[in-house]
């Protein structure tokens, strides 16, 4: 064998050996994916069977005593029934090209349009052919770089059930007398239940772009009607945006009614556009208002059970993990004082710097809350819980305080797991450190060796990978190290605060976290705001003494013996004065 033909079949080995690591990587993904297209081509092939089209032309286009344009031979033989008392034989001349139509033909025409042997499939495979770059659109706007993140397999299964929703009740819609209407149709379709969910699960950027491919599945399944696909992806765009400022479970009433308002003006809008009349808007207006109030009030009956089967990091189990009642917290809070107060301070700064860059505050904040659960195990060996006892690590060898302090992380990790916290707590708990070095104890250690490796002196975990963890990260290691800093004046805040970020940069830490250094920026004043406010002095009152004192100076004592001197000589005056008037009162009497 030549050299040119080694090469050649060592390509053909590595992209095989590519193509199986690919799909044991995301087989999952692939399962998915082929359900869901396998599922609507069962509806495809049900919308094919029950159209009344023959040949590749509508049976409108025919009439009796038309000139027919070509000549149509029965491919199947087909016995009479009740509904179509005649027989067509295989091979017949239903009707033949230049000659009239008659009514017998006509009949047999429609016999063999209504009969589900005779299938449109040219239109039958062109939508085929849609839904193949539909799926190719959705994988390229669900990919790492437009996403800012990877896709989960509970995202992909809970969009594919709901694209199938949608695509299905559109057909089921065209086959109906009452929704046939581009205008009615859209009463039926389920896409702001959709959209609210997907935008509440898993953020306003999927929601945008499961919009995108719900208005093409819809467009799709209607025989490419432009109304519902505008009208679907409109109320999609909408619903998304509408979800994402709110905060509680009452809230989503008060979405549902504005979206319901949306859905009303719309509809108003697309029919002043194509021009069409207003005959049916008693019945349209009011069931395109309630679907979209109906869509919300749904969405809150499905959330709670999706909520704990996803377990997802939505803004209502965000906020029912940010409860300060929460047994873990209360036990933080009990068992290391110290931590949770740092937690609490973390969570101020993370939440307003992502605020400022644009981030899921709300993710920070309760990240915040849980980033050091794993320091309840040891509390005693973190200086912040040390106050009236003395510092564990002043006996212990570096080697050992490090293993400690690392294994903070891990034990973080493990008690989120058994939590069950959301996956992006999770990620918070274990980034928040990622690789970086510890160098209190690596310099200790270097001390005494000075060929000691530095990986068994940084943390196990990896650098952030999102923007929020970055952000927990930066004020983790700001807040705690600011504690330390003498007269803690804005401007040396400031470059402390630089400083502190130079180092977390130089090192790495934020490479994966796709923050820019104009994020930067704002992140590091909005954390000197915060901790200028923090450390700021106050007045010293004029008797304001030093609780360390054991006693009075030889001055204060002078001071209080003539004060007691004055007030006794001032007694004993007022007793004589009062024993005087006394006497002369008797006298007189």
């Amino acid at each position: 064998m030549s050299k040119k033909e080694k090469n050649e079949e060592n390509g053909i080995v590595r992209t095989f050996s590519s193509m199986g690591a690919f799909i044991a990587k995301n087989w999952q993904l692939i399962l998915a994916f082929f359900l869901t297209f396998m599922a609507a081509t069962a509806i495809l092939w049900y919308d094919a069977n029950t159209t009344e089209t023959l040949a590749s032309f509508a049976i409108e286009e025919y009439e009796v005593g038309q000139v027919a344009d070509k000549t149509i031979y029965a491919k199947k033989s087909l016995p009479e029934d009740v509904q179509y008392p005649v027989a067509i034989e295989k091979g017949e001349k239903v009707i033949r090209k230049g000659f009239p139509i008659t009514e017998e033909e006509f009949f047999k025409l429609q016999k063999m349009a209504d009969s589900p042997l005779y299938i449109d499939y040219r239109a039958f495979w062109d939508k085929i052919l849609y839904l193949v770059l539909v799926a190719v659109l959705w994988i390229v706007l669900f990919n790492p770089v437009l996403l800012k993140r990877r896709i989960e397999i509970k995202e992909v299964i809970l969009e594919c059930v709901l694209f199938i929703l949608v695509f299905f009740t559109t057909s089921f819609g065209m086959k109906s007398a009452i929704f046939q209407n581009p205008y009615t149709l859209p009463v039926m379709i389920p896409s702001v239940f959709s959209a609210f969910l997907i935008a509440i699960l898993f953020g306003q950027t999927s929601a945008l772009f499961f919009s995108i491919l719900l208005s093409l599945g819809v467009l799709g399944a209607s025989s490419f009607q432009i109304v519902p696909t505008l009208f679907t992806l409109a109320v999609c765009v909408s619903a998304s945006r509408i979800v994402m400022k709110i905060e509680r479970r009452i809230d989503m009433v008060f979405a549902s009614l504005m979206q319901a308002v949306l859905n009303v003006v719309f509809i108003v809008f697309l029919k002043v556009m194509f021009n069409s009349d207003f005959n049916d808007a008693v019945f349209i207006c009011p069931g395109i208002a309630f679907n979209g109030f109906l869509s919300g009030i749904l969405v809150l009956g499905f959330l709670t059970p999706l909520e704990s089967i996803m377990n997802t990091a939505s803004v209502f189990r965000l906020m029912d993990l940010s409860d300060q009642n929460a047994p873990v917290l209360r036990k933080l809070l009990l068992t290391a004082s110290g931590t949770h107060q740092h937690c609490m301070m973390v969570a101020q700064l993370a939440e307003n710097a992502c605020k400022e860059i644009g981030a899921n505050a709300l993710l920070a904040r309760v990240g915040s809350y849980y980033h050091d659960i794993g320091k309840m195990e040891h509390p005693e060996y973190f200086t912040e819980n040390n106050i009236d006892t003395a510092n564990k690590h002043t006996d212990l060898n570096p080697s050992l305080s490090v293993s400690v302090i690392k294994s903070h992380v891990k034990i973080g990790v493990e008690k989120a797991y058994q939590l069950r916290l959301p996956k992006q707590i999770i990620d918070i708990i274990a980034e928040h450190h990622g690789n970086s070095l510890i160098t209190y104890f690596y310099n200790k250690a270097k001390e005494k060796d000075e060929n000691v490796n530095p990986e068994d002196y940084s943390y196990i975990g990896n650098p952030p990978s999102t923007k929020e963890s970055a952000v927990v990260m930066l004020a983790d290691v700001c807040e705690a190290a600011c504690k330390s800093l003498e007269k803690p004046t804005a401007q040396r805040l400031e470059k402390f605060i630089q400083d502190l970020i130079n180092k977390k940069i130089e090192s790495g830490q934020l490479d994966n976290s796709a923050l820019t250094f104009g994020e930067l920026t704002k992140i590091r004043d909005t954390f000197v705001r915060i901790l200028a406010a923090y450390y700021h002095g106050r007045i010293k009152y004029q008797n304001q003494k030093d609780p360390d004192a054991t006693g009075d100076s030889e001055a204060e004592k002078s001071e209080k013996d003539k004060s007691f001197t004055s007030e006794k000589d001032k007694s004993q005056s007022s007793e004589v004065k009062a024993d005087s008037t006394k006497s002369e009162k008797q006298e007189k009497e």
